[in-house]
């Protein structure tokens, strides 16, 4: 049997369709039109959304972990509870993010996290469909919560034995772009379609556009692990902010940047270039306590992780981060749905995996009301929220 959902208007990822009806049969997109052009089915089973926006699902380019579990665990148990979570939620797609660790252990994760991507999406699961390597050649100034002992300067073979080990699938790569040798390195990895990211960076303005010359696509976390602006050295924050052509991660759950930065970020980025994120670790819907993040211990208490005294990660969800964005800019919930669905799979370069709403596509897809609270959250046709 047929199942068609309604709402009041559907945004595709490129335009907005009043009173749409998508029928989804065998966990699939098989048609979509509208009320005022169509009935639903006789025999279909009826969703109706009510009030609600239909959008893309959620697409989280850098996220750590959920559901008590990391993903540099690997193993089949951990990232079926990740997608579980991340699915009710909203997000049907991510990259899973590393963090500084010895190499051995990166690499052991990123095999183990390959042969699990190439195993395919598990019906109702938000899933893994590429990697983020986030360290370990960062700064060690802006280094945050990165381990400073395991940090390592750009160096070729070593990205080549974490690219093999994860059998091509590191999509994403994050780079301070003052460290010696990090613009052949950016050149180097963005020849492998690997799409590289400045952040955890002190560097200058002159030393970022560099970057961006040789093939920078994005900036992690804008803010966060940054040089400050300066009014006469503006440094990697102020070309982040004034170069049209590079998109730039946000977290936006009012504790790693003001409503105020919020609203700047997006009038500099708009609705083209943001990328919504979570940098959320694996306390991400579990109560206070003590979590790890790639292997050191993090300590959450009333919506903060923090290690050492310094913000790691976040337990926000993109569900969340919209809302967020709606009450903190003004935007419309169209406009927000962007910086989370086509924004980053344009970016990644997985437009064709998501992003979007048609005819085709696996039946994956969330309703948002209109101050951006989900609603519900489709995922391969079925209902989970």
């Amino acid at each position: 049997m047929q199942t068609v959902f309604t709402a009041e208007r559907l945004w595709d990822g490129q335009r907005l369709l009043e009173k749409p009806l998508i029928a989804v049969e065998d966990g699939r997109i098989a048609s979509i039109s509208t009320r005022k052009d169509n009935a639903a089915p006789a025999a279909s089973d009826v969703r109706d959304l009510g009030d609600a926006l239909i959008g893309p699902s959620f697409f989280d380019v850098h996220i750590h972990g959920s559901a008590g579990h990391d993903v540099m665990e690997g193993t089949e148990d951990a990232l079926a509870a990740i997608g579980k979570f991340l699915a009710s939620r909203g997000t049907a797609q991510y990259l899973a993010t590393t963090v500084t660790a010895p190499l051995d252990k990166t690499l052991r994760s990123l095999e183990l996290l390959a042969k699990l991507i190439a195993a395919g999406p598990k019906p109702g699961q938000a899933h893994p469909i590429g990697i983020h390597l986030e360290g370990p050649f960062l700064s060690h100034a802006r280094r945050g919560v990165h381990p400073p002992d395991l940090l390592l300067a750009p160096d070729i073979p070593t990205f080549d034995r974490m690219y093999e080990a994860a059998e091509g699938h590191v999509r994403l790569l994050t780079l301070a772009p003052e460290l010696p040798g990090a613009i052949e390195f950016a050149r180097h990895a963005t020849s492998k379609g690997v799409r590289v990211s400045i952040g955890h960076s002190d560097a200058t303005s002159e030393q970022t556009r560099a970057a961006i010359d040789a093939g920078a696509a994005s900036a992690t976390h804008t803010y966060n692990a940054m040089r400050p602006l300066d009014h006469r050295e503006p440094g990697i924050l102020g070309i982040v902010l004034t170069t049209d052509t590079l998109f730039a991660e946000l977290i936006c759950d009012g504790i790693h940047n003001t409503p105020e930065m919020v609203k700047l970020w997006w009038r500099a980025k708009g609705p083209e270039r943001g990328i919504l994120i979570t940098d959320a670790m694996s306390a991400a819907g579990m109560p206070d306590g003590t979590y790890q993040l790639g292997g050191f211990d993090v300590q959450v208490a009333y919506g903060r992780a923090t290690a050492h005294g310094a913000l790691a990660g976040s337990v926000l969800t993109l569900d969340r981060a919209l809302a967020n964005f709606v009450r903190f800019t003004g935007a419309t919930v169209d406009q927000g749905l962007r910086l989370l669905s086509s924004n980053p799979a344009a970016m990644t370069g997985f437009s064709d995996r998501a992003g979007s709403v048609h005819v085709g596509a696996p039946a994956s897809f969330v309703a948002v009301n209109p101050s951006g609270s989900l609603v519900a959250s489709v995922v391969d046709g079925i209902l989970l929220h």
